[in-house]
């Protein structure tokens, strides 16, 4: 009976160690990185989102009046061009709809924007010891999360006006958790390619505006024709804003949308850390 456990326990002892090598090289690095740098993440973060509105008239407001914009003319053009209704939502509630996948998009669109031509204009710091390359991409989209950092406190406020908050609303904390880390690992691989394409920061704007077209920011998946749905599910920010409205707005747990969401963060964000930590090893070759 001995003789016949020991290949299994060799198995075993074979995978724990595979598993811990892995977790050890490939999983753990990208995020001790981030945790080793917190302060020096946190501190630039806040320069760069005050030296970004330093010399406008509105300066900070301007985080409150951009996504609010953006609403009002989602809201025109749906409510009263398209003339949308749904017969189980009042006017209030489908603005508060739009709202729980505009801000969330909102964030994403400025960490792209900002993200993919970072490395390229921060061609000093690639020699910098001080502050690690890897982290100007990280920091492109936090400063991008300052946008849905406001418009999530609006959204809340405007949720418990209509009685919409539940007990299922504080899941969506994740759900940005995941966006962060998608965004995060997105922008490590563009902006690492952006150093040999700079075609790649022409074309995110369009790329933006075709994403905003096609997700489902002010129309439901039962709104789409079914030929057209699998074409929807290849858009990664659909299970991100689904999951956004279903548990801001609908209260019901985003079960088809939450977990691809999870696997497709965390193997986005490794992935970008191990492309980019390889990649920019010949940056200054061609900066």
């Amino acid at each position: 009976m001995i003789h016949n456990k020991t290949p299994v326990i060799r198995s075993l002892k074979r995978f724990f160690n595979s598993f811990i090598q892995l977790y050890c090289q490939v999983i753990l690095p990208p995020f001790a990185t981030l945790l080793r740098h917190r302060l020096m993440l946190y501190q630039t973060t806040i320069n760069e989102i005050k030296t970004r509105y330093a010399g406008s008239v509105l300066g900070l407001l301007w985080l409150v009046v951009y996504p609010l914009l953006f609403l009002g003319t989602y809201a025109v053009v749906y409510l009263y061009i398209f003339k949308i209704r749904f017969p189980d939502l009042s006017s209030n509630e489908y603005v508060a709809l739009i709202f729980c996948g505009l801000i969330p998009f909102l964030g994403f669109s400025e960490a792209l924007s900002a993200g993919v031509p970072c490395v390229v204009s921060s061609s000093n710091l690639i020699k910098n010891t001080l502050f690690p390359i890897e982290l100007v991409p990280v920091k492109a989209v936090f400063v991008g999360q300052a946008t849905q950092f406001v418009g999530m406190i609006l959204l809340l406020i405007a949720l418990t006006l209509i009685g919409k908050l539940s007990i299922l609303s504080p899941i969506f904390l994740l759900v940005w958790a995941c966006q962060i880390l998608f965004s995060i690992g997105l922008v490590w691989i563009l902006s690492s390619l952006n150093v040999y394409i700079r075609d790649i920061q022409n074309i995110i704007a369009i790329v933006i505006l075709i994403l905003m077209m096609l997700s489902p920011i002010a129309y439901t998946e039962a709104m789409v024709p079914e030929s057209m749905r699998p074409f929807l599910a290849m858009n990664p920010l659909y299970y991100m804003i689904i999951s956004y409205q279903s548990v801001l707005m609908l209260n019901q747990f985003p079960f088809r949308t939450f977990v691809p969401l999870i696997v497709m963060s965390f193997g986005i964000y490794i992935i970008g850390f191990w492309f980019f930590t390889r990649m920019k090893k010949i940056f200054s070759d061609n900066i």
